[in-house]
């Protein structure tokens, strides 16, 4: 019986030709050999499986070749190439810094240094995990690794770089190895499945490479797993099956789901998911990447950014076609947030449920930046009829504005409504779960409507609308701003109503802040009532400037010291007062 040897080995590159995702590499070590360049010592650094100790056997082999081809390539058939390719070659030496990390290893090989080649003008020396060596190691090898004689040459390959000390680095040429792409994995064992006489998914290719997280080896780890599992023929089933890798139809039903503020089945959905044995967490991260590739979906440029195969591309393409840009800003906010606190959360499984809820409610809410003002707007209130009354009537809603957009409160309890000039206590209504979600039901399409009819009251604005305004129209809007943040940003409730702009030229209105705090909390909200003062003033080319004067902020009152001496200023008695009393003011 023939021995198996894993596709890592079997293909494993011997020319630089056939090096996958390192031209850059390949061309430079190729252009040093032939104009005869050599330095003394190299370093091979980046992750794993990105081909670094391939490069340097496929180097040290190339330079010692008797008979090169024409394109730089080692000609294997010299003696110094057949003594490679059979393991037996006495010029190259293979020195793994693992398991020799000390000063009598590193003696040994300086040592072994000084005897030339047999065969081939170089003896070289590939020293593997080289930030292993300990600290003393390194120290004695700097001497030697500067000027060592002129048959000897180092390549030093790691996958920390950061551990190597500045003085070994100082003496090494530097070749910084890439993460292999998805699409060289993928075109990569395309051709080994042809050779193999197998027949692949690319689908279920373009998983393993997307599994292997950029590196080849791990690749072709699942390749023979797969292979192994399914024979000469896998699908992309078999592959999801036997890699434990959680499919994207979750996802894309999930977004469904999102879609429609459909709770009940987001959390079903999960169950089903933890039931398959798939981590908690693994499945935060992918819906956070799948969120983000519907994202660069949105957009033609970025779709290259996209690393999966054609069909599931074109499922990318139509759901972003369906998905708003708002809901993925608001998605992702809350996904990130879930996967930033999962580590610390005591009850993991309730913070990703109340996660996919969240997610569930971002439809039925208000998503545009424009303020609302909610002071003039009624509320939707539930008020039975008498307390022994189950089904809850929503009261009609009276539009006072229509030209702002109309916020709804669901209140289940006992609420005092005002609808003459006596109030009326309402009793406690007993509202079950079904007429609740009924309820949330008929608040979500009356949203969606107001939402509609904004909308649709915006594309009405002509882009070149642009009447005159007084500085009194402008001092006028600026108490309704201070006026609609009042409840939900009191910060920017006092900035509005204490910093009215002047008029300047081509309609630019300068607001005139005490601190640069204040500046950024304009620039938080500045696109949402920049929006707003356009639509009111009727003028598109409006724009608003902050200029920072600091010392508008020494006038201001703001501690109880400052209070006390504003007050004693205006009556000296109080100081009088407050030491006969034996009061504090602080």
């Amino acid at each position: 019986m023939e021995n198996f040897i894993v596709s890592a080995r079997k293909y494993r590159p011997s020319t630089f030709d056939t090096v996958v995702g390192q031209a850059n590499i390949t061309a430079t070590l190729k252009n040093a050999i032939k104009n005869n360049q050599l330095a003394q010592a190299y370093l091979f650094c980046g992750p794993r499986g990105v081909g670094k100790t391939t490069c340097a056997r496929i180097f040290a082999k190339t330079i010692n070749c008797m008979n090169l081809t024409d394109d730089l390539e080692a000609c294997n058939e010299c003696e110094s190439c057949k003594a490679f390719n059979e393991n037996r070659s006495y010029n190259i030496h293979e020195l793994d810094a693992a398991s020799n990390n000390s000063v009598d290893d590193i003696r040994q090989l300086i040592d072994k240094v000084r005897i030339p080649p047999q065969i081939g003008k170089y003896s070289i020396y590939i020293v593997d995990e080289v930030h292993m060596l300990s600290t003393a190691a390194f120290n004695a090898f700097l001497k030697t690794l500067e000027e060592p004689p002129s048959h000897a040459k180092f390549i030093l390959a790691t996958t920390e770089k950061h551990k190597i000390l500045p003085t070994i680095l100082s003496r090494c040429q530097i070749f910084d190895f890439n993460r292999m792409k998805v699409e060289n994995i993928v075109g990569h064992l395309q051709n080994l499945a042809q050779k193999e006489g197998i027949e692949a998914d690319p689908n279920g290719l373009n998983v393993i490479a997307q599994k292997a997280d950029g590196g080849m080896r791990d690749a072709l780890s699942f390749f023979d797993q797969i292979v192994s599992f399914s024979g000469k023929k896998f699908t992309y089933q078999d592959v999801i099956n036997n890699l434990n890798v959680l499919d994207y139809e979750y996802y894309f039903k999930l977004v469904d789901y999102f879609q429609n503020s459909d709770v009940v089945n987001s959390l079903l959905a999960f169950n089903e998911i933890l039931s398959k044995g798939f981590d908690a967490h693994h499945f935060v991260t992918g819906l956070s990447q799948h969120l983000r590739d519907i994202m660069v979906s949105k957009d033609a440029s970025t779709l290259q950014l996209l690393e999966v195969g054609a069909d599931i591309k074109e499922r990318y393409k139509k759901q972003a076609q369906e998905v708003s840009i708002p809901f993925l800003y608001t998605a992702l906010n809350i996904t990130n947030r879930c996967d930033l606190n999962y580590r610390d959360s005591k009850n993991k499984r309730l913070l990703v449920e109340l996660m996919l809820m969240q997610l569930c409610n971002i439809s039925s809410q208000k998503l545009s930046i424009q303020p609302s003002v909610e002071q003039t707007t009624p509320t939707t209130t539930i008020q039975p009829q008498a307390q022994t009354q189950a089904q809850p009537q929503i009261q009609p809603q009276t539009q006072t504005q229509p030209q702002q957009q109309t916020t709804h409160h669901i209140q289940v309890q006992p609420t005092t409504t005002t609808t003459t000039s006596q109030p009326q206590q309402a009793p406690v209504a007993n509202v079950s779960i079904k007429d609740l979600m009924k309820i949330q039901k008929i608040q979500a399409q009356k949203q969606q409507e107001a939402l509609n009819a904004q909308k649709a009251q915006d594309t009405q604005v002509v882009n070149n609308e642009c009447q005159d305004f007084t500085q009194e129209q402008v001092a006028q809007l600026w108490t309704k701003l201070a006026a609609i943040y009042q409840n939900k940003k009191p910060r920017l409730h006092a900035i509005f109503a204490n910093s009215v702009p002047t008029i300047k030229e081509n309609y630019v209105l300068e607001m005139t802040l005490q601190n640069s705090l204040q500046n950024d909390a304009i620039n938080e909200v500045r696109d949402g009532f920049l929006k707003y003062i356009r639509q009111q003033l009727h003028n598109s080319k409006i724009q608003v400037i902050t200029r920072v004067d600091e010392t508008v902020s020494k006038n201001v009152i703001y501690t109880d010291t400052d209070k006390f001496n504003f007050l004693n200023n205006q009556n000296n008695n109080l100081e009088v007062l407050t030491k006969e009393l034996n009061l504090d003011f602080m």
